[in-house]
């Protein structure tokens, strides 16, 4: 069988002239090679295919594949991540992880949060603010959590995050709004736990592999699993394996939103326990990283027994039972068909 591999590479957006930060969500070179040479060992044939434009290039020129394993972030608005998906979609290629109504969708962080609010699934009051001029309008007791409302990797996080006051809050929406050219989504802030599901798996399959719990060391920037703790986590962060009962509960939370948003194949969710000690949902992420020594499904992944191997392995039988499935539908059959005499 064999696999494409699409993704973006950090050090070609770093030569464009993208700042490290702004590079942070896309892959090292390593990444790749870990991903690559476990699908062999698991038996596939692969070919690196590389961005969206690789992608395209390679598909003008009549290339296809079986399937594609899918960790391309793109760039450029909130639709980035669906892009190559959607490509694929056009020229009927399966591909690993969702689709790109799940991936804009859960891009932005307000959007997701609406929805998994419809679903009665526990999540911090919240709203978004688009400018500055909305910071008056907003009616949530302090204190407030504000971040960007469509970045990863902890962008846009800062110890400033947690907000005491209206002033703050002004100050720090018009930082954020300045830098991220997106809205800021405000959230009331929850002073429990903070953890972390691994998912693996699609619909009433999908399984939580565990639960960590995220500890900020004596010298972490406080508040938050912020951009910069995440960046340092060797020396800022302790990852902790918990099976109390509030990870049971934080595994209920996250399975109900990775089933109920629609996600596929393999990711995480992100829960922070308000003052009673329960589980709110505060993002999902359905393409998460998968470096198998920084990122965080596979350090989970690690401190819950299931080694890197069983880790791409899971989420390649989750693809491929989901696409052995896909018929083509009836008028492509019946054009491709003879004629009858």
């Amino acid at each position: 069988m064999r696999i494409g591999i699409t993704y973006d590479l950090q050090q070609d957006y770093l030569a464009k002239g993208f700042s490290e930060e702004a590079a942070a969500e896309f892959d090292r070179p390593d990444t790749i090679e870990a991903i690559e040479g476990t699908l062999q060992e698991l038996g596939y044939d692969t070919d690196r295919i590389g961005n969206i434009q690789d992608l395209t290039a390679r598909l003008a020129a009549g290339d296809r594949w079986d399937l594609v394993f899918n960790i391309a972030e793109g760039i450029h608005g909130f639709g980035r991540e669906a892009q190559v998906p959607a490509l694929l979609d056009a020229y009927g290629i399966p591909y690993t992880f969702s689709d790109p109504l799940v991936l804009s969708l859960t891009l932005h962080k307000g959007m997701t949060k609406h929805v998994i609010r419809d679903l009665g699934i526990p999540t911090p009051d919240f709203c978004v603010v688009e400018e500055i001029s909305e910071v008056d309008r907003v009616d949530l007791p302090f204190p407030l959590f504000a971040k960007p409302v469509g970045e990863g990797t902890g962008k846009g996080i800062s110890a400033a995050s947690r907000i005491a006051n209206r002033e703050s809050l002004a100050l720090v929406c018009r930082r954020l709004l300045k830098t991220f050219e997106q809205p800021v989504l405000i959230e009331t802030f929850l002073p429990g736990r903070e953890f972390t599901v691994g998912i693996t798996g699609t619909g009433r399959h999908a399984t939580a592999i565990g639960v960590i719990e995220v500890l900020l060391q004596e010298d972490a920037e406080p508040g938050s699993y912020s951009y910069t703790n995440k960046k340092e986590f060797e020396k800022l962060v302790k990852y902790s394996l918990v099976e109390d009962l509030p990870a049971e509960k934080a595994k209920e939370v996250a399975l109900a939103a990775w089933r109920g948003l629609g996600c596929r194949d393999g990711g995480r969710i992100d829960l922070r326990a308000d003052a009673a000690g329960t589980p709110h949902f505060l993002e999902v992420n359905p393409l998460a990283g998968l470096n198998p020594n920084i990122s965080d499904l596979p350090i989970l992944c690690t401190l819950a027994g299931m080694t890197y191997r069983e880790l791409i392995a899971k989420i390649m039988e989750s693809a491929l039972a989901r696409t052995a499935s896909l018929k083509p539908p009836e008028k492509i059959r019946l054009y491709s068909s003879p004629i009858p005499a």
